[in-house]
């Protein structure tokens, strides 16, 4: 199973960044895992950045852990190089360590230009209520492909992400190389216990996205991770914040974190509960189960029509 010294625990989400200076401080303050994906549609801003970072000879390219994913227009084989390529242009790089398959959905193939930095538009993250949904895609045919990219040294490492239990089962039934990574959401109301058991038993880490509940994308009326009661009267007992204990509290489970900040101080924040791990007793582990309630904040079922049960359900 990658871990340790290889897949640090807490990385850098960088969806909705839009300014490169949140990428020079979280690298800063000691982040060294930078997570990034083509339909954030600003890896070209987060290339710019890490070229600056470089630039300063603080710190070295093979000292940070770069992970992006393949969007779903491009999960035919003969596609995969084309997603891959276009990405490390935009990023900058020679290579990833890690390359995910963003979604377990294929989208009817978008032509692109891998040798343009930046998007002119965001057609790739267009599924037009799940009209452009490929079904006649396998996922044993791209992940074929996704073996291929390491072969190259295009990408260190390849894994998935929002794969259920099933899936994984079904990928693992015909690949050469194992998937050293399923990026899920996991959070207090979305606790997905049996994934990541199952997960571990197969030597896949579960890596977390949105372990604070996603505060900047949640509808008006979601309910907030953060303003949870339970977590908050035990984060004050701490003399802690609650995102420092829901950070702990992933970490303590065996899963690393994503977290996303644009603020220097909340970068600083995460990283602390990393630092300075925050003990929880038996007790305090089973209020937190209690709160696990099956809450997706990204719902493919929102996006995609009836296709959507291609995924979870």
């Amino acid at each position: 199973m990658l871990g340790g010294p290889e897949l640090p625990a807490v990385g850098l989400g960088t969806m909705g960044i839009s300014d490169g200076g949140a990428i020079r401080t979280a690298v800063a303050a000691g982040y060294r895992l930078i997570d990034c994906a083509p339909v954030y549609f600003n890896e070209a801003l987060v290339g710019d950045a890490l070229t600056e970072v470089f630039e300063t000879g603080t710190v070295r390219r093979q000292d940070l852990f770069v992970t992006s994913k393949l969007a779903s227009p491009f999960h035919r084989r003969e596609h995969v190089e084309i997603a891959l390529r276009k990405t490390l242009t935009d990023l900058r790089l020679d290579y990833l360590d890690m390359f995910l398959i963003h979604w377990p959905v294929a989208f009817k193939y978008v032509e692109i230009d891998p040798t343009v930095r930046g998007w002119e538009n965001e057609d790739i993250d267009d599924s037009d209520g799940g009209k452009q949904i490929d079904p006649a895609v396998s996922v044993h045919e791209t992940w074929m492909a996704m073996e291929e990219m390491v072969d190259k040294g295009l990408t260190r490492h390849i894994g998935v992400s929002n794969f259920p239990v099933a899936l994984i089962h079904e990928l693992l039934t015909g690949c050469r190389i194992k998937p050293a990574v399923n990026q899920v959401e996991v959070h207090p109301y979305m606790q997905q216990q049996k994934l990541i058991d199952y997960c571990s038993k197969r030597g896949i880490k579960v890596q977390a996205y949105s372990p604070l509940g996603t505060s900047g994308y949640k509808e008006a009326n979601e309910p907030s991770v953060l303003s949870d009661e339970v977590l908050r009267e035990m984060a004050s007992a701490k003399g802690v914040t609650v995102a420092q204990l829901c950070v702990s509290w992933a970490l303590q489970r065996g899963t690393s974190i994503i977290a996303k900040s644009s603020s220097a101080e909340r970068q600083k924040e995460n990283l602390r509960a990393l630092q300075n791990p925050i003990i929880l007793s038996e007790e305090e582990r089973k209020a937190i189960d209690s709160l696990d309630r099956g809450y997706r904040f990204f719902r493919p079922e929102d996006w995609w029509g009836d296709m959507a049960m291609a995924v979870f359900h």
